[in-house]
């Protein structure tokens, strides 16, 4: 039998009569093999799906190694989009089209659907932080997990008799487990820009933590964001690219109102450092000055009035971080 005269069929060759042309393999094979290549190859693939993080708090780097810079975070039961798959990291963006890298065994698949809590019952975190159980009782068991701030959950149903006043979830992980009622809220109310400042207030003195977007720790411009969404409204990660959002006008200092952002730095194309004016003079930030923690300071004083950039008013109709 020649050489030639082969045919790749089902795994298998098989003599042919037809010559050279018979060498192509059938169009399934060759998907097969294309895939198998894909998987067998050591490096990045790029890819685009929903994926959720299911640890409290996925940090995300600048690149696929935790000896590099911490650049954001994403929050446990939040849907983020992978971008690229490299061994044991991945590539994601989150809600507000930030991006960065953090390890993979962080995340899980969304299998249906448009993503985890994204349909049916669903609650919000309201405290600081709340712990989840594998029961309705805290005294029996260490809790499941411990989630921050603003993490969403589904409902698998409500607490009824000795059992009121817990909720049970559904997990990112698939598991059930149960959540007092006291800690979440059904539906997030959007606040004015008075509640938001109160808001501001419960974390007075949470440490700072750089790449901070949680209540474990956030940085100036990750608790500046978390402000601006509690009021409906997405805004961009990072300071400087909060000052150039077309969500905001820009504003006099002598015509400062509550709610206003504040930048400071060098120069306006030097913003290093961000808060929020809360009226009387005062803004409330989130800064390692002095004691590195949520704190209110007076704008008068240095160096925030020498160093102050910029302020801006976010627009009213203002609802995404374009």
């Amino acid at each position: 039998m020649s050489a030639l005269n082969i045919r790749f069929y089902a795994g298998q060759f098989r003599p042919t009569q037809s010559g050279c042309r018979d060498l192509l393999p059938p169009a399934s094979i060759l998907v097969r093999l294309a895939l198998l290549f894909i998987l067998a190859v050591p490096h990045a693939s790029a890819i685009s799906h929903t994926q959720v993080v299911v640890v409290p708090v996925a940090n995300m780097y600048s690149g696929p190694s935790e000896k590099t810079a911490v650049v954001s975070q994403a929050i446990y039961g939040s849907n983020v989009l992978l971008l690229t798959a490299r061994g044991e990291w991945s590539k994601i963006q989150t809600s507000d089209r930030y991006k960065g890298w953090t390890p993979s065994r962080y995340l899980r698949i969304v299998q249906i659907g448009a993503g985890y809590a994204t349909a049916g019952r669903t609650v919000q975190v309201e405290s600081l932080f709340a712990n989840v159980y594998r029961e309705p009782d805290v005294a029996r068991h260490k809790p499941v997990i411990t989630i921050p701030f603003e993490c969403r959950l589904e409902v698998a149903e409500e607490g009824k008799g000795k059992d009121e006043g817990w909720l049970q979830v559904r997990l990112p992980t698939k598991q059930t487990a149960w959540i007092q009622s006291g800690d979440v809220i059904s539906e997030s109310k959007t606040l004015s820009i008075p509640e938001s400042i109160e808001l501001a207030k419960r974390f007075l003195g949470l440490p700072y933590l750089w790449g901070g977007r949680s209540s474990f720790g956030y940085d100036c411009s990750g608790f500046t964001q978390m402000l601006v969404r509690a009021r409906g409204i997405e805004m961009p990660r990072d300071a400087d690219q909060q000052a150039a959002w077309k969500g905001v006008v820009s504003v006099d200092r002598k015509d400062l109102q509550a709610g206003d952002l504040l930048f400071f730095g060098s120069s306006l194309k030097d913003i290093t450092h961000t808060g929020m004016y809360i009226g009387d003079g005062q803004f409330i930030q989130d800064s390692t000055h002095s004691h590195p923690a949520v704190q209110i300071g007076r704008l008068d004083d240095q160096p925030w009035t020498q160093l102050l950039v910029a302020c801006r008013r976010v627009r009213s109709a203002a609802v995404s971080s374009n």
